[in-house]
């Protein structure tokens, strides 16, 4: 395997760690996000999802994907394909949008990866039909893609990266107080209020992973 990041930026071997990392925090996560799901959902994100990373690390068992663009295309089209219910589609669209935002460039810079992230957020707008305030993924979402462009200005791919961990999981954090007006725990009103959206808090979680694997790589400080 070649290093994971370069000076230029993040390169195939990072996606791939990024994958691994997000299928190690899913499966560790995976009960505590079907709590978070069984209070206002229908108690199953947790398992969904760590059955379709699941999948991702076996696809990535019999074949390393060459970029950057072929790993996140790799985990778009093995999501959609076994995870059931909502996340599936929606994290799967996120991924294949950030796959053609990157195309075949072998390394992602602070501006390829803003692109990628913008993407993935915009895919997952465009499939859920959500808005920031609505207690969905987007509101980890959205605040991690205005925090990745901030730090793009001047800081490293990893820079990137953190800024958008920690937004999201700000953004997690802050639909705890807030009514669903999306989805299945729509209907439950006013009752909401007080549970944290799965869907942001594992966005949170698959972000950070994305933190970790980049300053895994060395790429912290070194700018694009």
């Amino acid at each position: 395997m070649s290093d994971t990041g370069t000076g230029q930026g993040l390169d195939a071997a990072w996606a791939v760690d990024w994958l691994l990392r997000s299928a190690a925090v899913v499966a560790d996560n995976r009960v505590a996000l079907s709590e978070l799901d069984r209070a206002i959902g229908d108690g199953d994100h947790g398992e969904n999802l760590d059955r379709g990373f699941s999948a991702i690390v076996a696809k990535l068992d019999e074949e390393e994907p060459a970029t950057p663009g072929a790993a996140f295309k790799m985990a778009a089209m093995t999501l959609m394909s076994k995870v059931g219910g909502a996340a599936g589609p929606l994290y799967g669209t996120a991924f294949l949008r950030a796959a053609t935002a990157v195309g075949d460039a072998d390394a992602l810079d602070p501006t390829l990866l803003v692109a990628a992230l913008t993407a993935a957020r915009d895919g997952v707008v465009a499939r859920g039909k959500a808005e920031p305030g609505e207690k969905t993924m987007i509101d980890a979402w959205t605040p991690a893609v205005d925090a990745a462009a901030a730090a793009a200005a001047g800081g490293s791919p990893a820079d990137v990266l953190l800024a958008a961990a920690e937004a999201a999981e700000a953004g997690a954090v802050a639909t705890d107080p807030l009514i669903a007006r999306k989805g299945r725990a729509s209907y439950l009103g006013e009752r909401a209020i007080g549970h944290r959206d799965p869907g942001a808090a594992s966005s949170a979680l698959i972000l950070r992973a994305a933190a970790d694997a980049a300053v895994s790589s060395g790429t912290a400080g070194a700018g694009a």
